[in-house]
């Protein structure tokens, strides 16, 4: 979450109203929604860049609060926080950037293979970083169903719970469980035996 100009974080705030509360008040005052686009608009523009790039973040991003606000009124407000809707929105988003998302996991991969001019003492120190795993992990990350990805990246980026992915995604928690399982092994089939260790 963003941080507040006192320093605090969102909700969590001592005396500060949930995300129901805000989006509840929104619906009198549109202008409240706004307190949500700062608590959640970096972390879920971090997920979708991280997943798209920039441009397409951006996008996806504008497209989810956007969205959201239009949605308020079906908003439940029994979930005091409003992290998993946004990020069932933004992943309905991602959904329609497939093919973006695809291309960038190509694009990622094929880059680390363009890397032949660079110097031995580049080449060396690129060893002892994370880039020796970069191109592994996108190439598994792309092997992935969308359902798999979708899971494992919200609770690996996104930071979501298992019940919060499941209610983002609108999927039984077991389901939840299952993919991140299926994933998690895909991953491993596919990555080094040490930077597994490191991952899942």
């Amino acid at each position: 979450m963003i941080d507040t100009e006192d320093g605090a974080q969102g909700p969590s705030r001592t005396g500060a109203s949930t995300d129901a509360e805000v989006i509840e008040e929104s619906l009198a005052q549109p202008g409240r929604f706004g307190v949500l686009y700062e608590r959640h608009a970096r972390v879920l523009h971090g997920y979708a860049y991280r997943r798209l790039g920039r441009e397409a973040a951006e996008d996806v991003v504008a497209e989810t609060f956007m969205k959201a606000f239009r949605a308020r009124r079906t908003y439940d407000l029994s979930h005091s926080d409003a992290r998993p809707w946004f990020f069932a929105i933004a992943i309905r988003e991602i959904a329609r950037h497939h093919r973006v998302e695809q291309a960038r996991y190509r694009a990622l991969s094929r880059s680390f293979e363009d890397r032949g001019d660079e110097d031995l003492a580049d080449r060396v120190a690129d060893a002892t970083s994370a880039h020796t795993w970069r191109k592994p992990l996108v190439e598994a990350l792309a092997k992935l169903s969308r359902r798999e990805r979708d899971v494992l990246l919200m609770v690996a980026w996104a930071d979501l719970t298992y019940e919060e992915a499941a209610r983002a995604l609108e999927i039984p928690l077991g389901t939840v469980r299952s993919r991140l399982h299926r994933a998690r092994q895909k991953i491993r089939r596919h990555l080094p035996d040490d930077i597994t260790l490191e991952l899942v």
